[in-house]
């Protein structure tokens, strides 16, 4: 089983959820685009009405017209085993980790038989112990989404999980709104989710732009989750909260071009000695700037700092004022010491 691990790179996950609507072929074509994309991981939602819902669970927005209630939505959307098991391999042909994130105890079941490289506990099941309890058991890393919660609660939820013998876990800076605003993505949180945890902290992100998850990694963030989307123009909740493939393309270099940077840090004075030569390329010199007699006794304008260096100084321009010269100078010859008389 391939397993998601964020200690030697940032982890990618391209999120699906269920931008399928039910269609196997399209889950199957979000695996293709984003691992095109160059993410690390594809991650699904795994839901088994029956053992998720009551028949008269409320939607939270009406959006399908297929369905009268959210039960029968959750019911059409649902895939078998086999189909979970194709699609865990397509992800693994594809050289992705695969992941779905389990909605009750048989869909941790289904999923620990088809194989995930970690668990995603979404925001909504952060109270529920016992779904905690049977990710934690597989032993596998855990990605632990915030989405929902306060601190009180994350804290009682990480150490479930700690308790109960899960991998590592990641903690995602999270916020359930679709889209979510820039002033509400809570990119001061990574900070404090390391210390208070020891653990990865990441970001789990509605915008609907690459910004944030860009920001996330230069403050440090070890996972990003974005949701996909093939198309601006495709039905579903999540739309107005995804990134194109196009965009998770984007998203991927810019990532990777902002490891390269944090894993170099930069001497200043190495790179001031490295950069010597093109300092004198660029750099000034003092020149005459009008014909200047010998013996002339120097002033502040009898002189111009210059391009290219080699000659004294700029910042040396104030001891010079009133020393006097040893030979005479045309317009724009470099001022060297041995111009200046010593007395």
């Amino acid at each position: 089983m391939t397993v998601l691990e964020w200690d030697h790179h940032v982890a990618l996950i391209g999120e699906v959820g269920q931008a399928h609507d039910g269609s196997l072929g399209t889950a199957h074509a979000f695996i293709d685009a984003i691992a095109d994309a160059g993410a690390d991981a594809v991650k699904f939602q795994t839901h088994i009405a029956s053992a998720e819902s009551r028949t008269d669970e409320p939607w939270r927005v009406k959006f399908s017209y297929a369905d009268d209630t959210r039960y029968e939505y959750w019911k059409r959307i649902e895939f078998s085993p086999q189909a979970w098991a194709g699609l865990r391999q397509h992800a693994l042909d594809r050289r992705l980790a695969f992941m779905s994130s389990p909605f009750s105890l048989e869909a941790v079941e289904l999923l620990r038989r088809v194989g995930v490289a970690a668990w995603k506990v979404a925001s909504g099941e952060v109270a529920n112990p016992q779904l905690l309890d049977a990710v934690a058991q597989t032993g596998a890393p855990v990605l632990l989404s915030s989405g929902m919660s306060g601190w009180t609660e994350l804290d009682g939820a990480v150490a479930r999980l700690r308790q109960g013998g899960a991998g590592p876990l990641a903690v995602l800076q999270c916020r359930s709104a679709y889209p979510v605003a820039p002033q509400r993505v809570g990119l001061n949180v990574l900070g404090e989710i390391r210390e208070r945890y020891g653990c990865a902290a990441g970001l789990s992100d509605h915008s609907g732009t690459i910004f944030p998850a860009l920001a996330a990694v230069a403050l440090g963030g070890r996972v990003i989750e974005v949701h996909v989307t093939l198309s601006r123009e495709m039905f579903g909740p999540d739309v107005a909260a995804s990134v194109t493939t196009g965009e998770l393309r984007l998203l991927v270099e810019g990532v990777r071009h902002i490891e390269s940077a944090l894993a170099a840090p930069v001497d200043k004075d190495e790179v001031a000695t490295e950069l010597a030569p093109m300092r004198a390329l660029f750099g000034r010199s003092l020149v005459a700037r009008c014909a200047l007699p010998a013996g002339h006794v120097l002033g502040a304008s009898d002189l111009a700092a210059k391009k290219p260096a080699g000659g004294i100084p700029p910042a040396r321009l104030e001891s010079l004022i009133g020393r006097r010269l040893r030979r005479a100078l045309h317009a724009d010859d470099l001022l060297h010491d041995s111009d200046i008389d010593p007395s």
